[in-house]
């Protein structure tokens, strides 16, 4: 290995000791760098990430948590602007919150060599109530260039202690240095979840502190008087400290879960905590202890038993159907149809299973809490399912936290069945998108559970069929039909129901870039059982080129496939296509008149390892016409990232047969 100067070195050291991340020390370098040395892509990079989250005691109220942060960030480019914007989400109760104190925020530019800053004013800063349970306060910070360095600070006081917001290290931009710190008493026991690809090891410490407590006493005597008094408890303090530099950013990729699970961040999670002469109050450690938890609050298990509001409405709907299957799609679509989901996600009711029937609304726990205690009051093995959205990521450990959603689990002779009724375009087993997330927890009697997989078993289906007549001046006009099912019915219905058509349509036109359509119709909108189908009829120029006597055209035309969407040279998270699912295309082409064949591509199979999946195509000829079938299939909605090279290659060679040309020679 060659030596590096001592004059290199003495540089790269003074550079690195030079850096001031003091609030306000803000650098004429920092200012004048065009780009982030180590990722030149990067539209932005934090310069500096402080966080240090603790615990203060009120006496008389008790402890509190303490979250102190400090970021400086630097914007290269119009793309970064987005940073300069900061949402801080403040939870709460029904009788207590988070509050948000000590906010300073400047924007600095350099001009004319010299640093200019412009403070964050309070007109730019504003507060909102998101939900019942959540505020949110929102600041964009002022006189935003391409060049700025954007910095603030503030802390967040929360009463929820049990609560702690994850620490996340990797962003969707490059982060040059970090400092996290966290400190608790001996008192509370919190157990380290650490995710993603990159070694984060703490340092840890134990140091002694004391609190101190003031008393106060009011004599007796003929001349009254106050007296106060102060005592102290000495108590060990444990500190996890992080110093991180050089974090690259987490790139996001097509076909990704949430990005979230992969990304490098710890998580302390409140074990137990053991206060002097009080017993031990456990938390979470097992997951059936998180079970436990969740089973016995009032607001999930509670709700779960209650019946008598519902009895006589049940009994009037299944008491002439005898087949268990058809009893189940009674009570289920009689709750899908009766409770409408007000939108919010939770395991737990808030306003109670009553009061969402009698309202006619309810959240997800209200409304699948209910299905359930329905179903067995009905005489079914029927349970709940926790479950973890796509959104909230995958409980890897132990965590109440992990889980923001219930569903309901049948267990019938002929199989089992998974139900969620908030979805009016819902089937059984075929549930909504946001819960098809790896999987989902039962909990059984006595709060005992056992998983379950969440993705279906059963393909969904698009079958394509396409009538196109060819010009010769390379325009086409014809008409498209295609039918789905399960799934891909599922997000179809969801897409286009809730929407203006003339919006839709729309939509169709402009993503395949200006296809004319007329005669646009659905079938089976509604009726779930039945595949939904869109026909219509389409003109659009310019689909084959015109060179001499001759024209080329791929016979998908703009149903082509353009750009693979596997783009990273390496990828260490799976691969999330959601579902199993197959697609086919049958297009026949009327060529135009005095022309004829010359070359057609050549039929192909290409196959995934192990099964995952397969692409077939084929072309056979007649007079006049082209018969194009391909058939596409994913068998599989995870695939490991050992296969996504493999995977890469697959979707390359796939783009480069749907791009080949057919090409007429005239007569």
């Amino acid at each position: 290995m060659k030596s590096v100067p001592f004059f290199i070195l003495f540089c790269l050291s003074l550079t690195v000791f030079s850096q001031n991340y003091d609030f306000g020390k803000v650098s004429v370098e920092e200012l004048q760098e065009k780009f982030n040395p180590l990722d030149s892509s990067a539209s932005a990079t934090y310069l500096y990430k402080k966080r240090k989250t603790y615990f203060e005691y009120q006496q008389g109220e008790g402890f509190y948590q303490v979250t102190e942060i400090h970021n400086r960030i630097k914007i290269y480019n119009q793309e970064g602007f987005d940073y300069a914007t900061k949402e801080v989400n403040l939870y709460k109760s029904s009788s207590d919150r988070e509050k948000m104190s000590g906010l300073k925020a400047f924007t600095y530019n350099l001009i004319n060599d010299k640093i200019e800053d412009n403070k964050l004013t309070k007109e730019a800063i504003f507060e909102s109530e998101k939900n019942d349970f959540l505020n949110q306060t929102k600041f964009t910070m002022p006189n935003v260039k391409e060049g700025s360095v954007i910095e603030y600070q503030y802390s967040v006081r929360s009463p929820f202690i049990s609560n702690v917001d994850e620490f996340v290290f990797q962003h969707d931009i490059p982060v040059k240095k970090i400092d996290a710190i966290f400190e608790a008493p001996e008192y509370f026991n919190f157990k380290l979840n650490t995710k993603g690809f990159l070694i984060v090891i703490p340092k840890t410490e134990s140091k002694r502190d004391r609190m101190v407590f003031t008393s106060k006493e009011r004599s007796d005597d003929l001349i009254s008087h106050t007296t106060f008094s102060t005592s102290a408890i000495e108590f060990t303090k444990i500190t996890s400290s992080y110093n991180l530099s050089n974090i690259p950013a987490l790139k996001e990729e097509p076909y990704v879960n949430n990005i979230n699970n992969y990304r490098s961040s710890v998580n302390f999670e409140l074990s137990y905590t053991k206060f002097p002469n009080t017993p031990m109050k456990y938390y979470s450690t097992t997951w059936e202890d998180v079970v436990k938890t969740i089973y016995d609050n009032p607001n999930f298990g509670g709700e779960l038993d209650k019946t008598g509001y519902f009895e006589d409405d049940i009994n009037a709907i299944i008491s002439t159907i005898s087949n268990p299957i058809d009893r189940v799609l009674l009570i289920y679509e009689f709750v899908k149809n009766k409770v409408k989901w007000n939108g919010y996600y939770s395991k737990y009711t808030n306003d109670g299973v009553k009061k969402a029937y009698k309202d006619q609304v309810g959240n997800v726990a209200e409304i699948n809490l209910m299905l359930t205690s329905m179903l067995r009051y009905a005489g079914f093995k029927a349970y709940p399912v926790l479950v973890s959205t796509r959104q909230n990521g995958i409980p890897i450990f132990p965590t109440r936290e992990g889980y923001d959603y219930v569903i309901s689990y049948v267990n019938l002779p002929e199989g089992t069945i998974l139900l969620d009724a908030t979805n009016k375009y819902g089937l059984p087993n075929i549930l909504p998108y946001r819960t098809l997330n790896w999987q989902g927890r039962i909990i059984a009697e006595k709060g005992d559970s056992e998983l379950i997989d969440l993705y279906p078993k059963e393909d969904s289906k698009n079958t394509i069929t396409m009538m196109v007549n060819l010009d010769e001046s390379g325009n086409i006009e014809g008409g498209f039909r295609s039918a789905k099912t399960n799934h891909d019915a599922l997000l179809y219905r969801e897409r286009y129901n809730d929407v203006d058509e003339v919006d839709f349509i729309e939509k169709i036109e402009n993503k395949y870039n200006g296809l004319e359509i007329s005669d646009f119709n659905v079938a089976n909108a509604l009726e779930l059982g039945k595949p939904v189908t869109e026909s219509y009829k389409f003109f659009k120029e310019s689909q084959a080129d015109i060179i001499g006597d001759k024209i080329y055209f791929s016979p998908l035309f703009y149903l082509k496939t353009t750009s693979n969407p596997f783009k990273l040279e390496k990828r260490e998270f799976p691969i999330d296509f959601g579902y199993p699912s197959s697609s086919l295309y049958r297009i026949i082409i009327k060529l135009p008149e005095g022309y004829k064949i010359e070359t057609t591509p050549e039929p192909k199979v290409i196959a995934l390892p192990d099964n995952l999946g397969v692409f077939k195509y084929n072309i056979s000829v007649s007079d006049g016409s082209v018969q194009l079938v391909v058939n596409t299939e994913i068998k599989q909605p995870i695939v490991s990232p050992l296969y996504y090279d493999t995977l890469k290659e697959y979707f390359k060679q796939m783009i480069e047969k749907e791009n080949e040309q057919i090409v007429l020679t005239k007569i």
